[in-house]
């Protein structure tokens, strides 16, 4: 089978893992990286044997024979490189958040509809080897109707090591994490029809906010789903970053997915429970294993879908969902009141 042959825009912190999970994918090869600073580019390719290196993507996109192209930069800069994508109708992958802004979101989705450009954001957190098992358990009715739901990332994990740039975001947490949780919300659960928030700051060494619990009414009004995020910074479960942890309650038992990736369905007829940790590729960080491993299963998917020009799970439209809850999450904590859809 031929490879697909595509480009990588950013070599930040996540590109090097981004990469490496595209490496365990058989008919896809990168064939250049593009990032705007010359050293961090070339020291990508380098380690990953690439022979092109760019500091301008319209330069790149104009060299180089392309089948799509993995945008793994800033924020700031996605709907730049989107609008490129689409003007030369070229498939284009996005990292989260899609955009800072909500216009800039509608923007990115509207071009690529009105060009038929392939689009898709890589919320591969859904990809999880647990959060789908999950899935497949409350699908087949295995707690029956789900009325109540508590989603948990809370830790003290130090993110800032790695990401420095995140101190400086005037949105932090329900922006760069909050999107993967509601995504996987809205994965379970369908469309939401109301959003409360409140946010706050402990740390007194960035911008935005490190806690926020978030309640939501989804599935036609009838589950309830608590959503509780924090990187305060302190020296709490940092055993199970970047894990996860759910508790279902549904009408005929109910379902907790624990930290070493346990899961445990309890019924009239018993506890069951099973371990579903990640898959150990020689070269993910062990600190971010089920995460990093999740890559490989969400590029496989999303190369799928680009041979097959089909919508992926995360498709850019699917996606401008998640993202009005984020920016909705942010209105009901400024304004302190719910938000009705």
């Amino acid at each position: 089978m031929t490879k697909l042959k595509f480009a990588v825009c950013g070599a930040g912190f996540w590109s090097q893992f981004q990469l490496a999970a595209w490496g365990e994918i058989n008919n896809a090869i990168c064939v250049a990286v593009c990032d705007s600073n010359l050293e961090k580019a070339a020291a990508l390719a380098s380690r990953f044997e690439i022979q092109k290196v760019y500091t301008d993507a319209t330069e790149m996109i104009r060299n180089e024979s392309l089948d799509f192209v993995d945008v793994i930069s800033s924020p700031a800069s996605h709907e730049s490189l989107v609008r490129l994508s689409s003007e030369n109708n070229l498939p284009v992958i996005c990292q989260k958040p899609m955009a800072e802004e909500w216009d800039a979101c509608e923007r990115m989705v509207e071009m690529c509809r009105k060009t038929n450009t392939w689009f898709a954001i890589h919320e591969n957190w859904r990809w999880q080897s647990t959060l789908r098992r999950v899935k497949q358990c409350l699908d087949a009715g295995d707690i029956g109707d789900v009325f109540r739901c508590r989603l948990d990332f809370v830790t003290g994990f130090d993110v800032f090591a790695n990401q420095p740039t995140l101190r400086e975001s005037e949105r932090f947490i329900i922006a760069d994490l909050g999107c993967h949780v509601i995504d996987y919300a809205r994965c379970l659960f369908g469309e939401a029809t109301s959003i409360y928030c409140r946010t706050s700051r402990v740390s007194t060494a960035i911008r935005g906010e490190d806690t926020a619990t978030l309640s939501l009414w989804m599935n036609e009004g009838q589950t309830m789903v608590d959503i509780n995020l924090a990187y305060a910074g302190t020296p709490l479960e940092d055993d199970c970053f970047p894990q996860t942890r759910l508790f279902a309650e549904g009408k005929l038992g109910s379902l907790e997915l624990l930290s070493g990736y346990r899961i445990r369905v309890t019924t009239q007829e018993g506890t069951r429970e099973e371990v579903l940790p990640p898959e150990n590729y020689r070269w993910v960080d062990p600190r971010y294993a089920v995460v990093h491993s999740s890559m490989v299963a969400c590029n496989s998917h999303f190369l799928e879908y680009i041979q097959l020009n089909r919508p992926a799970e995360t498709d850019g439209r699917d996606n401008l969902r998640t993202m009005k809850l984020v920016f909705a999450a942010y209105e009901s904590a400024a304004r302190n009141r719910c938000i009705v859809f």
